[in-house]
């Protein structure tokens, strides 16, 4: 049996549990957490995914994250697979979530927020290059480089989230 998930309504509400596999083939709803990592000087951690990536291979993403697990909150999702996709065990800030339509399957997303400050072990089946942007180079690369799509419009929605920033 593949990844179970929680497929959820229009609202976000549960209405069972299925395999990830079924929900994107389907395109039923269900849960996604990720986190914006920055660190102490308020840098964007930017990774590339690995060219054998079963999605988005060789594309680039500002977002840590993936399924949220059946009884899971966004937020523990979120912590937890900072601890499987970098090594790190760091709070996390829920920031808001939003009705992505995702380029292969819509989903629920909850966008998070943490500042990690120390030393990152990533998962090379999960990362094959990082670094730390500063947000107007960030802004410069999204633009530039092959980003997720979906990370995209997350960027859009959290910039415009933020006092003070606007998408640019």
């Amino acid at each position: 049996m593949g990844e179970l998930v929680e497929r959820v309504d229009e609202q976000d509400r549960v209405l069972g549990i299925v395999e990830r596999g079924e929900a994107i083939r389907r395109r039923w709803l269900h849960r996604v957490a990720t986190t914006v990592c920055r660190d102490a000087q308020g840098r964007i951690l930017v990774h590339r995914r690995p060219g054998n990536a079963a999605r988005f291979p060789d594309q680039y993403n500002w977002l840590i994250g993936g399924a949220v697990e059946p009884g899971e909150t966004y937020e523990d999702a979120a912590a937890r697979e900072l601890e499987e996709e970098l090594g790190v065990r760091v709070p996390v800030r829920l920031a808001f979530t939003f009705l992505c339509r995702g380029a292969i399957s819509p989903y629920w997303l909850g966008v998070h927020e943490a500042v990690i400050e120390e030393e990152m072990t990533p998962d090379a089946s999960e990362i094959a290059w990082h670094d730390w942007l500063p947000e107007p180079a960030f802004r410069k690369a999204l633009h530039e480089w092959p980003f997720v799509p979906d990370g995209r419009e997350a960027f859009t929605r959290y910039a415009a989230a933020r006092p003070g920033s606007g998408a640019r």
